[in-house]
């Protein structure tokens, strides 16, 4: 069955974290309505999203009038302002809407988000930090993605050893407990890696596996 795409999304809030997100869903064409209750932001982002709208995002009937229950996708955006966070969820909850998400500061937060039923939390600054702390002792990792079970990608320089040799010939799966499934050649696009990629200094490889062992590969870089 084709994965069903999404068509509309309210993004309530529109500072510096649901502004980018909102902005980057317009340039993939989802349909986007904005909410702010400043008029500034409001007026800085007209023309560039879909639709965006001056309102308190916790008047449940003003939310109701936008039709926000209708959407497919609702993110709550509001996020230093705890009660206004909560309040935004609650109502996005109360009218309906199926697929909520909402950004938190703090676990605290995020907790109390769950607990209302948002279905998909999100800490930006404090998975960004996580993030850069991986690339800062990563050695020559240059970008990085962990999930929740511990499994990671990360895209990084290849170590000496692995250059101007086929993959199968070194054996990383085997020796390392990873496994490199796509190549960057150098001013060239990504592709998927087979046992008889040769890599050249300059190449980058997008390796997957435990995160520990992910990290340990990548310092030897």
């Amino acid at each position: 069955m084709a994965r069903k795409t999404v068509s509309g999304v309210a993004v309530l809030g529109l500072g510096r974290f649901g502004r980018s997100l909102a902005l980057e869903l317009a340039s993939d064409r989802v349909e986007v309505l904005g909410v702010d209750s400043d008029p500034r932001i409001v007026q800085s982002l007209a023309g560039r999203l879909t639709h965006v709208v001056e309102a308190d995002t916790t008047d449940e009937d003003a939310m109701r009038q936008l039709g926000i229950g209708e959407l497919d996708v609702v993110v709550v955006g509001v996020g230093n302002d705890l009660e206004s966070s909560i309040l935004t969820a609650s109502v996005a909850l109360g009218i309906g809407s199926r697929n909520v998400w909402a950004k938190a500061i703090s676990s605290a937060h995020a907790r109390i988000l769950t607990q209302i039923g948002v279905h998909h939390v999100v800490r930006p600054e404090h998975d960004m930090g996580r993030r850069v702390a991986h690339l800062v002792r990563g050695g020559g990792m240059v970008e990085y993605i962990e999930f929740d079970d511990g499994y990671a990608f990360a895209k990084s320089t290849p170590p000496q050893a692995l250059l101007n040799r086929s993959l199968a010939g070194y054996g990383v799966r085997s020796q390392y407990g990873v496994t490199v499934v796509g190549v960057k050649k150098h001013e060239g696009e990504f592709t998927y890696a087979t046992p008889e990629t040769v890599l050249r200094p300059g190449d980058h490889i997008v390796v997957s596996g435990p995160r520990a062992k992910v990290e340990a590969f990548t310092r030897l870089s």
